[in-house]
């Protein structure tokens, strides 16, 4: 089947819908699972849309003789052969602020959990408990957050816990004194382990990268506070969970609350049985305004691609040096 767009994900609404309007859409949300089939069918594609499940290689690009756009429904680009996108000719795009604010308030709702103990204290509650003293948590006014990662995200997570009273620091390499996520969030700067011995609660927001991978190890996490809370709404491998699981064994921090995780989905993991943990399915970003922004973009920059005009969210470059096909 010949088609404009191919979509490999579930990206659904009425972007996608006003897409099928002016192109031949091929949607399968499935097709992620199966790289054969994927190929096939990405060979007569002009435009691939995809979240962070497809995996776009170097090999998959290099069979893909028309693909002229790539659009990213979302902000990591690790599931993206960039530099072979780009060698091809092949534009790259993204939403890399339409889901921010979404995730920086599930950070916040994970801080509020863990120092409430909220999800322990339900469950107990529903099985007939009504232990109060049990369940006696810690205020998040006062207490110091530790950014680890000050971009958009980071940026909107500072503000938030400014608001309720919180102190903010952060650590990033990229990030000026003066830059306005630093100015407005009232952030101190600091190295790595200055924020890991201060931090009451760590919140890691930078993206995954040969040097951030595996960033937080047993080591990091003996470096905090055994007060402390540590919270991964970024990307798994930027954890080492046997490392994690070792340090809350051993009471080197509080505990835990992961967005993200190392293999998704996961397997049976000693995490899951730990009432110091938060687990969630990586819905950082699944909130209705969140994902029909992120639609809307990605589906409004492929398009403007096709249609030979400048995409609004391009990661390499404008315009593909490849012909279009009418």
């Amino acid at each position: 089947m010949n088609c404009d767009i191919l979509i490999t994900e579930k990206i659904v609404g009425q972007p996608v819908d006003d897409l099928r309007k002016r192109f031949v859409v091929d949607a399968d949300p499935e097709l992620w699972k199966d790289p054969v089939r994927l190929k096939a069918r990405l060979r007569t594609a002009r435009a691939l849309i995809v979240r962070n499940q497809t995996q776009v290689t170097a090999d998959l690009i290099s069979d893909a003789s028309s693909l002229c756009v790539i659009g990213r429904a979302g902000a990591g680009l690790d599931n993206i052969d960039l530099r072979a996108a780009s060698a091809a000719g092949i534009v790259v795009v993204s939403t890399p602020d339409q889901n921010s604010l979404s995730v920086a308030e599930l950070a916040l709702a994970m801080m509020f959990a863990l120092a409430r103990r909220l999800t322990v204290a339900d469950r107990s509650t529903k099985q007939g408990g009504w232990e109060r003293q049990r369940f006696t948590g810690i205020e998040l006014s006062g207490k110091t957050l530790g950014l680890v990662g000050l971009g958009r995200i980071g940026f909107l997570t500072g503000l938030r816990a400014r608001a309720l009273g919180m102190r903010v620091i952060a650590h990033d390499t990229y990030v000026s004194p003066d830059a306005a996520a630093v100015t407005e969030t009232h952030a101190e700067l600091v190295t790595f382990d200055e924020l890991l011995a201060r931090s009451d609660f760590v919140s890691c927001h930078v993206p995954l990268t040969p040097q951030t991978r595996g960033m937080f190890g047993y080591e990091q996490f003996c470096r905090m506070k055994s007060s402390a809370y540590f919270l991964n709404l970024a990307r798994g491998e930027l954890v080492n969970e046997a490392g994690l699981c070792r340090a809350l064994d051993e009471g080197r921090i509080a505990g835990a609350a992961l967005d993200v995780r190392e293999k998704e989905p996961p397997g049976p993991s000693p995490l899951s049985a730990r009432d110091d943990v938060i687990l969630t399915p990586h819905i950082a970003a699944f909130t209705h305004e969140g994902q029909a922004r992120v639609v809307a973009a990605v589906c409004g920059d492929v398009a403007s691609v096709l249609l030979g005009e400048s995409p609004r969210n391009f990661v390499n470059f404008p315009r593909t040096p490849r012909d279009l096909p009418n």
